[in-house]
């Protein structure tokens, strides 16, 4: 009973508040100086150019704008804080500077307010560079109330349902999505140089394939078809490959319709990419490079901490193939294993849930995902895949059971795949017929075939080295983010009461 009072005191509480600050809003505009009229304001520096070149700009006149953070009123003078893009800093707000009336216009704004600020640069008494201020402008007025500063914006629901505000409250939160804009920059700049060129390829289509992965599903009016929203790059940048581009790559939004996780958001960021005449070993030299080289630009290291961890992204990526990860980590040799009866009977021994349609290379890709997973703390490439579960690889000559694949995992998470395309019309038919058997079967993540894509390698499509990046993932690896909610600015939520609130 008492909790409930104290909620509807705090409630009572909040809403007089709000109205103070909205009668405030009305004072002003009656008063011709409303802040929502402000159309610019220019401002000359942010609060790290200021720390940064203090020496430089000790004593000459700087423009600043940012949100009030706190405010201590002092009768004729006053400190506040002002937060930006890079930082805050300190102002001092004193009335014989900035004049009796724009002093008491000061006093009654509210922390949240963004106000713009002009003064000249020093350092007080106590050290800290702050800005004498000469003019405050009031440029927007808060009509609602920032969580209280000491204990900050802790809840996760409201911190993602309400980025804006986590945003504000949280510098380390804004710090990793100032990081995820320069990683995706770095990745451009890595692969512009090494002469690839980014294209766009289309979101909506009638054939999702590329990827083991249930669609969403939409409808065109103008057209009056059903279709897909894309679950890879994939198909569409194989067919500028036969179309002569040699090295093509598209950093975009895919949409899988799967649950939610840790990992897993039903739309996320992928970074694929075709290059022709190389193979999958050229995409495994390229993407420790390109690691290496987005870990230096983005952290100013290659030893990145993550969780209890540090991952070594400087030594050499080790390379291991799929049987004998899990040779090492379950002691069983699958080249060993005869045929599928016995790779059941293997994993009844061991307690590994299969399908009754799986075959043997179906059974150790789940050996691995069961046994070695979680031992793949620092980077290693695992290759040779089952060609049961890649439909789009080329066999290994020498054993034509196997593809030439490999994933990326570092701290047990699966960071990227890549392969040896296959280019072969007549094998990719067969593949999609297995796994259009597969679908029929009860596999809701199994493609169909694409008959304009098969029309693309008929033409003829050259050797070449394909891999997609899960973005997300490397963000939450470079900036130590335990969640993929981390590093989404607008992770997807369940909708609230009707609307998201």
């Amino acid at each position: 009973m008492a909790e409930a009072q104290n909620t509807k005191v705090q409630e009572q509480d909040i809403n007089q508040l709000l109205k103070v600050r909205r009668e405030k809003l009305a004072n002003l505009q009656e008063a011709g100086k409303d802040p929502f009229q402000i159309t610019k304001y220019e401002v000359t520096h942010h609060s790290a150019d200021i720390k940064d070149n203090f020496e430089e700009l000790e004593g000459k006149t700087v423009r600043i704008a940012g949100r009030l953070m706190s405010k201590r009123v002092m009768g004729k003078a006053s400190f506040c804080n002002v937060q930006d893009l890079p930082g805050n800093i300190q102002c001092y707000v004193a009335r014989d500077d900035i004049g009796e009336e724009s002093y008491a216009d000061f006093k009654k704004f509210d922390v949240g307010d963004i106000a713009g600020i002009e003064g000249t640069v020093f350092k007080t008494k106590t050290g800290e560079i702050s800005v004498h201020a000469k003019t405050v402008t009031l440029l927007s007025k808060s009509l609602q109330i920032l969580p209280e500063k000491f204990h900050g914006l802790t809840n996760t629901d409201i911190r993602y349902r309400q980025r804006y505000t986590d945003l504000i409250m949280n510098a380390d939160v804004k710090d990793t999505f100032v990081k995820r804009s320069r990683i995706i920059s770095a990745i451009r700049r890595y692969l512009d140089g090494q002469g690839f060129m980014e294209v766009e390829t289309p979101m909506l289509v009638s054939n999702a394939g590329g990827a083991a992965a249930r669609p969403f599903e939409t409808h065109y009016n103008a057209l009056d078809e059903d279709v897909k929203l894309r679950i890879s790059l994939e198909l569409y940048l194989k067919r500028l490959i036969v179309g002569g581009l040699e090295r093509v790559y598209e950093i975009g939004r895919v949409f899988r319709n799967e649950g939610l996780d840790t990992r897993h958001n039903p739309e996320f960021t992928l970074m694929e990419l075709y290059q022709a005449y190389t193979d999958y070993n050229g995409m495994m030299d390229l993407t420790e490079n390109m690691f290496r080289y987005v870990a230096q630009e983005v952290c100013g290291t290659t030893l990145i901490p993550y969780g209890e961890e540090m991952i070594d992204l400087g030594k050499p990526f080790e390379r291991l193939t799929m049987i004998d990860a899990v040779k090492k980590y379950a002691g069983v040799d699958f080249d060993e294993v005869a045929d599928t009866k016995t790779a059941k009977s293997l994993a009844d021994e061991k307690g590994v849930h299969y399908e009754a349609r799986h075959e043997k290379g179906d059974i150790l890709n789940l050996f691995f995902e069961e046994f070695v997973e979680e031992h793949l703390i620092q980077p290693v490439f695992i290759m040779d895949h089952p060609v049961e579960i890649s439909p789009l690889t080329k066999r290994k000559p020498d054993k034509p059971e196997y593809v030439e694949r490999f994933e990326l995992f570092i701290y047990g998470r699966e960071m990227c795949n890549a392969y040896s395309e296959l280019n072969d019309p007549i094998d990719q038919r067969e593949r999609f017929k297995a796994q259009e058997a597969a679908l029929a079967a009860g596999d809701e993540e199994a493609n169909t075939t694409d008959e304009d894509f098969m029309n693309a390698l008929e033409i003829g499509m050259p050797p070449t080295g394909g891999i997609g990046y899960g973005i997300d993932r490397l963000v939450m690896l470079l900036t130590n983010s335990p969640a993929i909610r981390d590093v989404l600015l607008f992770p997807t939520m369940k909708t609230l009461g009707g609307k998201d609130q």
